[in-house]
């Protein structure tokens, strides 16, 4: 190994890492804020620290300050103003001639609510009963009887037409003849189960 190639060799590398040192204090440098000075009418300054290294003063407390001869705010002048006070006492309510205690013509009357009338609803009418029609009359006639060996026959016409029966015949295929009396007759319409009671007329 040549001594005089190791020493060539660091001295590169040590040129080179300067360089970059360097490159990156310039640059540090150059992308810094510059120092914030100190106000013109500060009442201390702030003393530079040992080795000459520069130290970022402190921010120091604002006190409030004393007003020097400028305006009052009303509100917060503490003084008493004796005529003003004065004259608040010399001033006399008049009013409006109106008497609180009586109504007036501008009043707002208030009206009392209305009680809603309620009205009973009258129950609906029941539904009607319903009744059957009544059957339709026995449309025949009893003119006459006669008895022929013991066993009692009638005379009877419907429309024009006449029938002779006797008890438990049917006539014009409706009418049974359920009993002969002397004076009537009883009579079921089979169709209506009506029963009726026909009597002896002379035509």
């Amino acid at each position: 190994m040549k001594v005089g190639a190791e020493n060539t060799k660091k001295t590169a590398l040590a040129v080179g890492l300067f360089i970059v040192a360097l490159f990156l204090v310039i640059r540090m440098i150059s992308s810094g804020e510059p120092a914030a000075t100190a106000p013109a009418n500060a009442s201390t300054a702030v003393p530079a620290a040992p080795g000459g290294r520069h130290t970022t003063p402190r921010r120091s407390v604002r006190t409030a300050q004393k007003p020097t001869g400028g305006p009052i705010t009303p509100s917060l002048d503490p003084r008493l103003h004796l005529n003003e006070l004065q004259a608040t006492e010399t001033t006399e309510y008049t009013g409006n001639g109106r008497n609180i205690f009586l109504a007036q013509a501008n009043d707002v009357v208030i009206e009392k609510p209305v009680a809603p009338v309620i009205t009973q609803k009258t129950p609906p009418p029941p539904p009607p009963v319903y009744t059957p029609p009544p059957p339709p009359p026995i449309e025949i006639k009893f003119f006459g009887f006669a008895t022929s060996q013991g066993v009692k026959k009638v005379f009877l016409s419907k429309d024009g037409d006449v029938f002779v029966a006797s008890e438990g015949d049917i006539v014009s295929r409706r009418y049974k003849i359920v009993k002969i009396n002397a004076n009537n007759i009883e009579v079921l319409d089979v169709l209506n189960n009506n029963r009726q009671t026909i009597p002896l007329s002379a035509s």
